[in-house]
C-alpha cells in the first residue's frame, strides 16, 4: 500500500465527498452541505490522502488550549481496515496547536476499540454530563 499522507491544508480537502460520506453514515444522515460545511469551518480539520487523492477525514472542536472533542472520524469505505483512522486521530492527537489540551472527548456507538487504542474510555465518572436538543435554526 501506499503510505498514507496526512495533511491540515483545509484548501485540499474535497467538500464535495466529505460532506456525501459523513451524510451516509449514522451519525451524519439528518445533515445538510451547508450544516457540515459550516462544521468544518468552524473546526481544526485533517484529511488522509493515499495517492494524492483524500480517502479520509476528521476534526476537533476545541479552544485550543484546555479542551477538544474529536467528531466527524470517517474512512471512505474502500479505504476501511487499513489504519487510516487511526491515523488521522493520532494527527489531531499530535497537532502542536493542542499539546495544551488536557479534556478530549468524542461520541461513539461502534468505535470504541478504536478510541480505547488512544486512552479514551468511557466515562461513567459522573461528572460528564449532555444536553441533546432540537436545533432552533432551520436548514
Amino acid at each position: 500500500m501506499t503510505a498514507v499522507e496526512i495533511s491540515f491544508d483545509l484548501t485540499r480537502i474535497d467538500f464535495g465527498k466529505t460532506s456525501d460520506v459523513i451524510k451516509a453514515s449514522y451519525w451524519g444522515a439528518q445533515r445538510s452541505d451547508d450544516l457540515n460545511r459550516r462544521a468544518l469551518e468552524n473546526s481544526l480539520c485533517v484529511a488522509a490522502y493515499l495517492d494524492g487523492q483524500q480517502v479520509g477525514f476528521a476534526r476537533v472542536v476545541t479552544d485550543y488550549a484546555c479542551f477538544a472533542y474529536v467528531c466527524d472520524v470517517i474512512v471512505w469505505p474502500e479505504h476501511r481496515g487499513l489504519g487510516i483512522g487511526k491515523k488521522l486521530v493520532q494527527a489531531l492527537l499530535d497537532h502542536p496547536d493542542l499539546a495544551s489540551v488536557t479534556g478530549w472527548s468524542l461520541r461513539t456507538s461502534d468505535a470504541h476499540t478504536l478510541y480505547n487504542k488512544f486512552g479514551f474510555k468511557v466515562s461513567n465518572d459522573g461528572m460528564y454530563m449532555r444536553l441533546a436538543r432540537q436545533p432552533t435554526v432551520q436548514e
